[in-house]
């Protein structure tokens, strides 16, 4: 792949060089700070550190690495979570959190998905959408600005991919035959997902190709087969999901979750919200200037009567706005009837269409200031400004910046706080199971503990069953975590009423639960024995709980009560 950069770089004229340069300079400072800082850094808690950052351990020292798909994760949930919850291990970022400290393999795993996200868009724009000289301003700023934007950290090229992939298909569909094209191929499901995106594009593009035959363009088989050729690779690659979906019979916690439960007119205005702001796991940062850079050019479209010569922007911006359509509708009341029908409508969330709209949103930018550029003069000059005041709007959605007031790795993970933890109970882990409140569980088990609570999607609904009888006097106090838990259950946590739908009380809190009311027969008969309470009961005789003792550290941002079943 860096021969092939190499090779591109000798053939481009220097004024593009020079903003390559430029471009892959940014990008290194971008990321320096996760290198820089380490265990320092400040990086995205939700759905990464309260959860996949911890799995990457827990399956590393369960040597369940590479187990057999009945295999089990035993510090887990009593060993009824499934190896197969955890993943491929043909994913690339497994073994980079195998061989290397977590924030090195954080770190690298940000490096290799901004970089290829910023090549892949950049090979897109320069081979199939601005083609020519001229363009170097816009195609290369584009790409640099798509690299900055916040992506889900475990979902990899899921999204940030798919530029590189859509060059690689188009190359494909006009009948080249590079193997670099089949390369890019092979090698991105090795390090994206397919049901965290590339489900949604492979399907698109078969519906594109399904397209060409209707208009009469051919069969063009060389770009059925490659669409079927990347779709056999990530079956192989994702062949623990799919022994899953195929075999596994036993009912899980996907199998209570309840989607379908929006008004018409609220999905109305989630459509606009959606498509106007975007949503965090596919994250564009669009509204302050790609949206009226978009919305100018439409208008020109339309006011100059240019449909045939920019009717690629306006189907990409038609099928923007559907995307946000089709995500918003994917939750009105009135699928319920197909998904009462057709359970695997609940299972698998369709609404992730909308994960195509990073790869659109920036391919309509630069689309968009191609037709602003032919209005003259201004524009053209006006051009390479909009895309420089783009990265500058992109560059301080930087994890060290915007999550600088989120606990960093190091307090949040509390390893030396933990450890002492673990010293003072005395006992080998795996003797005992223990359960969190007012903290995520998965910093107990990132520290060798044995948990009874998780965060996961894919667990027996049978466990959920047992857990809940631990906390179900507490679900029937409060409604907004009765529906939570009962309706989806991913967080199987030890909820609160008093508490909420809430798990990261810092130790400068002042919340206390003073009218728990656990069952705390179940959670022995489970096995638990300890309660890491990040707030103090202050009715843990009631519940038959006794404060054993208090763990603070400097390091931490936690203040941990312990407390003993009895």
């Amino acid at each position: 792949m860096f021969h092939g950069v190499y090779n591109l770089l000798s053939q481009i004229n220097k004024t593009e060089q020079k903003l390559i340069i430029f471009s892959l300079i940014a990008l290194a400072v971008f990321v320096s700070p996760l290198f820089i800082l380490g265990d320092n850094a400040h990086i995205r808690v939700h759905d990464n550190l309260d959860s996949n950052i911890a799995w990457y351990r827990v399956l590393v020292e369960s040597e369940q690495l590479t187990g057999p798909l009945d295999g089990e994760i035993p510090q887990i949930i009593n060993g009824n979570l499934s190896r197969n919850a955890f993943g491929t291990e043909f994913s690339l970022i497994v073994w980079l959190y195998a061989f290397l400290p977590t924030m090195l393999a954080y770190a690298l795993s940000q490096t290799i998905t901004r970089f290829v996200a910023f090549l892949g868009m950049y090979l897109l724009l320069k081979k199939h959408f601005l083609k020519g000289e001229g363009w170097e301003a816009i195609n290369i700023g584009t790409a640099l600005a798509l690299a900055f934007t916040p992506f889900w950290p475990s979902g990899m090229l899921s999204t940030l991919g798919m530029p590189l992939a859509l060059w690689a298909f188009l190359n494909i569909r006009k009948g080249e035959k590079s193997w670099w094209n089949y390369l890019v191929l092979t090698l991105l499901p090795l390090y994206s997902s397919i049901v965290l995106g590339f489900f949604f594009f492979l399907s698109a593009l078969g519906i594109f190709w399904l397209i060409d035959v209707v208009r009469g363009k051919g069969w063009n088989w060389g770009f059925l087969l490659s669409i079927a050729y990347m779709t056999l690779i990530f079956l192989i690659v994702e062949y623990r999901l799919v022994y899953s979906f195929l075999f596994d019979d036993e009912p899980n916690s996907r199998d209570e979750y309840f989607h379908a439960r929006l008004t018409f007119w609220h999905c109305v205005r989630l459509t606009f919200k959606n498509f106007i702001f975007g949503h965090h796991h596919a994250a564009t940062i669009h509204t302050l200037v790609i949206l009226p850079v978009m919305v100018i050019a439409l208008i020109i479209v339309l006011w100059k009567n240019l449909w045939k010569q920019e009717k690629v922007f306006v189907y990409l911006f038609f099928l923007n706005f559907v995307l946000s359509g089709w995500y918003a509708f994917w939750f009105y009341k009135g699928w319920l009837p197909l998904t009462e029908r057709f359970h695997f409508l609940d299972t698998f969330n369709f609404a992730r269409y909308h994960f195509l709209r990073p790869l659109i949103v920036y391919v309509l930018f630069a689309l968009s200031l191609k037709i602003l550029c032919s209005q003259g003069e201004i524009w053209r000059k006006s051009a390479p400004v909009i895309v420089a005041l783009q990265v500058l709007v992109v560059s301080p959605f930087n994890e060290e910046i915007i999550f600088n007031n989120k606990p960093s790795v190091k307090e949040f993970f509390a390893e030396e706080q933990f450890s002492e933890i673990k010293e003072y109970i005395g006992r080998p882990q795996e003797e005992y199971r223990v359960a969190s409140i007012g903290i995520h569980p998965a910093i107990a088990q990132y520290n060798g503990f044995f948990t009874l609570d998780t965060y996961n999607n894919f667990y027996p609904l049978s466990y959920k069953y047992k857990f809940r009888k631990i906390i179900e006097k507490e679900l029937e106090k409060n409604k907004t975590i009765k529906t939570y838990f009962d309706e989806w259950g991913g967080r199987c946590y030890i909820f609160t009423a008093e508490l909420g739908k809430h798990y990261m009380f810092k130790k400068k809190t002042k919340k206390r639960l003073e009218n728990l009311e656990l069952n705390i027969d179940p959670f022995k008969e489970m096995g638990g024995r300890y309660i890491f309470s990040a707030v103090p009961i202050i009715n843990s005789s009631e519940n038959g709980l006794v404060l054993e003792k208090i763990f603070e550290s400097k390091k931490s941002v936690w203040k941990i009560y312990l407390y003993k079943a009895i």
